[in-house]
């Protein structure tokens, strides 16, 4: 979809497919990467794990979120992207067979890095609830067996926008425990909130420490897509594992991104709180335009999703549909979960499109979906 956007390059296109932002990064990181550019120690395989000043940067913030005192050295390493990280640790964790516990919506790119390091997806639904999601918790007690290795966490999780409540943290740390599972936290987005409740980090349960480790990114929260840095933070036992991957994987960081990161990690102002509020304000306005419409609002992150099975189409159908005759790119959710679950939806991304285009929103779906 991205692809035939791009193709067509015509200004009337809502691109509501991929999760790009036009918010600008920090000037602080943006100033920085310039500036490492002209530095050779930037032009670097060194060192491997990531520069020291980055590697404080991003444990200090993890530790603030979780009340956990991370050692930057023993306990941090930086990744090429959240993703590289998340790849880095289910390679370092899983053995081929293993069951890795994961939400049904889930992001395709997790899903996909599970079966490469040789794990299988034991997806656990997410159902609605007065039009919101929230985790199945009966499901997720019956998903836990001497299978399961690991859950892999996301809050607000993409594509579906759910941010867990303390009861479904609990009901997480719970599994965990029966299964002896490691607790792998996406946290790239655990900030972008549009709900009142503070964020909430699987690593600050009481106990649960030994069990988590975070992965986290500049890309979303910072806006900071291009970078391509993240970092990997848990407990010291597992660690040596990971940097072993880490350095047999993508071997090291992009080097002159990294100045750039940590500039963003230690701004005075991030930018993070003003993204969110606009965020928020695109959110709203897509709900109010789409009110009637089988919409499940998300209450944190990038998207939502509509489920276009109970308006009779297929997502790949209506994706089409709204191309060709909306002048909006979606993307159907096909590989984001079991078929009958994920797949009833079309996902909208609200990160990239301003509420000024995106006025007029439902006369554009009602013209391509005659609803």
């Amino acid at each position: 979809m991205g692809n035939a956007a791009d193709a067509l390059a015509s200004s009337e296109m809502l691109r509501l497919e991929n999760l790009d932002t036009d918010i600008a990064p920090p000037q602080a990181a943006i100033e920085a990467t310039m500036q490492a550019v002209t530095r050779d120690d930037a032009n670097s395989y060194l060192p491997f794990l990531g520069i020291h000043s980055l590697r404080r940067a991003a444990a200090a913030r993890v530790s603030a979120t979780t009340g956990v005192d991370y050692d930057p050295e023993a306990q941090c390493i930086i990744s090429a992207g959240g993703l590289s990280g998340v790849l880095n640790c289910l390679l370092a964790l899983i053995e081929p067979g293993d069951e890795v516990i994961i939400t049904d919506p889930a992001y395709a790119g997790l899903l996909n890095r599970i079966r490469l390091s040789g794990g299988v997806s034991k997806l656990v639904p997410l159902v609605v609830t007065d039009g919101r999601w929230r985790l199945d918790l009966d499901a997720l007690r019956d998903a836990v067996s001497s299978k399961v290795r690991m859950i892999l966490t996301m809050s607000p999780s993409m594509p579906s926008g759910i941010v867990h409540t303390g009861e479904e943290w609990q009901a997480i740390a719970e599994a965990a425990e029966r299964a002896d599972a490691w607790i792998l936290h996406d946290a790239a987005m655990e900030r972008i909130l549009f709900t009142e409740a503070p964020v909430l980090h699987p690593a600050s349960l009481g106990g649960m420490a030994d069990r988590v480790i975070t992965v986290g990114s500049v890309s979303k929260e910072y806006r900071m897509i291009g970078w391509r840095v993240g970092w990997i933070v848990g407990p010291r036992q597992i660690m040596d594992d990971i940097r072993l991957v880490s350095l047999s994987n993508v071997v090291c960081q992009v080097g002159i991104t990294m100045p750039g990161a940590e500039a963003a990690l230690t701004a005075t102002d991030d930018g993070v709180a003003a993204a969110t509020a606009e965020w928020k304000a695109r959110r709203d306005h897509i709900l109010t335009e789409m009110m009637g419409l089988p919409v499940i609002a998300p209450d944190g992150g990038w998207s939502l999703l509509i489920d276009t099975i109970a308006l009779g189409m297929s997502p790949g159908e209506a994706s089409q549909k709204l191309f060709r005759d909306g002048a909006i790119a979606a993307t159907a959710m096909t590989g984001w979960g079991q078929e009958d679950r994920a797949g009833r939806y079309l996902r909208f991304v609200y990160a990239n499109e301003p509420v000024s285009r995106l006025l007029g929103l439902r006369d554009r779906i009602r013209k391509a979906w005659l609803v």
